[in-house]
Formats: structure tokens, C-alpha cells, sequence
């Protein structure tokens, strides 16, 4: 499979979907879409035909609103039509704003009020342990703007006091959040050293490079006696020009003529792409 095709198909989809709804967040899903695509068509155990598998690893989507990225990749892995994406945000959809696990049954949680995802993923990496269940992982996915809230640090203790290595959180360092640039906000750095030091071992990778994001994920895996944290370095609204690095862009969805836009560049892009692997 060509990973850069697939996530450019998927931002296509993200495009659609936002146009579609006329609400939602752009630049955190086109940022985290080649991430998700190494994920649901490589390193996940899971299996779309059967999302409730008891085998599967387990996926908690803690900065929800991201959620266009997760549902998008999902469809295309198979786990429901692709044309259910234009439902986004509609009134009784299984696609709701923010993930709700009721409406789609293969979630695993419901997210939207940030900070809460880490402690859920810990609580089901402890389970896991508990069921002596060694070949399943929980993987987190956060916002870098979520580490402000404070429920993300005492859930960061109890992991690596319990040293639980059957959690692997992935942050979405993008640099921006809803007001702004994030060192603006509140200032993160150094975030290694504080994921260092609360027992965690740590990664940092580019998080548009495939073979950086399969590798380090596949050497989490081996490692036993700690949480692992990745801290993948994203470009917000990567694919397209106009949107990249934008604090403006983290929390609207684009006009009908900035998706036209973003589409015909999109597409364009995908076309080299597929020529340059023909």
C-alpha cells in the first residue's frame, strides 16, 4: 500500500466532510491524517468487520475534536460506508462533533472536554494488566494545547509509578491550539524532560514520515517496563498551503471556495504522488 496516497484520499475526505457540516476543525485532522493512516493500515490490531474483536488494541481519541481525521480513516479502513462522512455534525448521526461511542459503537470512548482521554487510556492499560492480557496495547492520542489541563499530569504519575507498558500516548505536537500559538498560551516546553520525569519513555518524530512514525511504534511495542510517550512534530493543516501553520485554522472549516481550493491542491498533489510510485 502507498501510505502517502491514502492519507491524501483521507484529506480529501476531511475536506469534504467539513464543507459538508460548514463546522468543525481543520488544521489538527489534516496534520494528524498521515499518523492515523500508519495506524488503522499498519500498527493497529484491530479488525473492521469485527470492531469489538477481543483481541484488538483499544484507541482512545482524547482532543475529540480531531475527530474528522479518525472517522475519515475509519471509513476507508472499512469500518463504515464512505458515505456516511458527509453526515458530519448532522442531527442524529453516528458521526457526531466530538467522538460518542453510543452513536458509533466501535469507539471505544466518548471524548470533547480535553484532558480526560489519558487517565481513560490508563484505566484500560491497567485492566489490560490485570487480565494478565500482554498483547494488546492502548494507544492515546492528545492535543499539545490539552496538556494545559491539569488531569494529564496526575494521569502521567499513575502510569509510570504503575509502569505500564502497554500504553502508548501520541501527542499531536502542532504548535497551536484555539487561541493561538501554544507557547503563547501556556508555555509547554521542554515537554521531553516533563514526560522524562514523570517515568515515561519518550520519542520524538517527525510525524509526516512514515517510516519514522512504523519504526518508533514498532519499538515502543518492545519496550515493557514503562509508558511510552511519541511526541509527533505535525504541521497543522498539512496538504494545504493556505491552512498550514495557521492558528485561525484549528477550529473552523473552510468556505466552499477554500475547499475548492484545497481540493484542486489536494488532488494535484495526489497525482505526483502516484507518478512518482508508478
Amino acid at each position: 500500500m502507498n501510505f502517502e496516497e491514502k492519507a491524501n484520499t483521507i484529506r480529501q475526505s476531511i475536506i469534504e466532510m467539513l464543507l459538508e457540516a460548514k463546522s468543525g476543525h481543520t488544521a489538527g485532522p489534516l496534520g494528524m491524517s498521515d499518523i492515523f493512516t500508519a495506524f488503522y493500515f499498519n500498527l493497529l490490531k484491530h479488525d473492521p468487520k469485527n470492531p469489538n474483536w477481543e483481541e484488538r488494541d483499544l484507541v482512545v481519541l482524547s482532543n475529540g475534536h480531531i475527530c474528522p481525521v479518525l472517522y475519515a480513516t475509519m471509513a476507508h479502513a472499512g469500518y463504515f460506508p464512505l458515505e456516511e462522512l458527509k453526515t458530519l455534525r448532522k442531527f442524529g448521526s453516528i458521526l457526531q462533533g466530538h467522538p460518542h461511542r453510543e452513536f458509533l459503537p466501535s469507539l471505544e470512548t466518548s471524548s470533547g472536554p480535553l484532558g480526560s482521554g489519558l487517565s481513560q487510556a490508563v484505566g484500560m492499560a491497567l485492566a489490560l494488566r490485570l487480565d494478565r492480557n500482554r498483547d494488546r496495547f492502548v494507544y492515546c492520542f492528545l492535543g499539545d494545547g490539552e496538556l494545559n489541563e491539569g488531569q494529564n499530569w496526575e494521569a502521567m504519575m499513575l502510569a509510570g509509578k504503575e509502569k505500564l507498558g502497554n500504553l502508548i500516548a501520541i501527542v499531536d505536537r502542532n504548535n497551536i491550539q484555539i487561541d493561538g500559538f501554544t507557547e503563547d498560551v501556556m508555555p509547554l516546553e521542554s515537554l521531553y524532560e516533563k514526560w522524562s520525569s514523570f517515568n515515561w519513555k519518550v520519542f520524538e518524530i517527525n510525524g509526516h514520515d512514515f517510516n519514522e512514525i512504523i519504526s518508533t511504534v514498532e519499538e515502543a511495542k518492545s519496550i515493557q517496563n514503562r509508558p511510552i510517550v511519541i511526541i509527533a512534530h505535525t504541521v497543522p493543516g498539512k496538504g494545504v498551503k493556505e491552512f498550514e501553520r495557521k492558528p485561525e485554522w484549528h477550529g473552523k472549516p473552510p468556505s466552499k471556495e477554500e475547499a475548492d481550493m484545497a481540493l484542486k491542491e489536494l488532488r494535484t498533489l495526489g497525482g505526483q504522488i502516484a507518478s512518482e510510485h508508478e
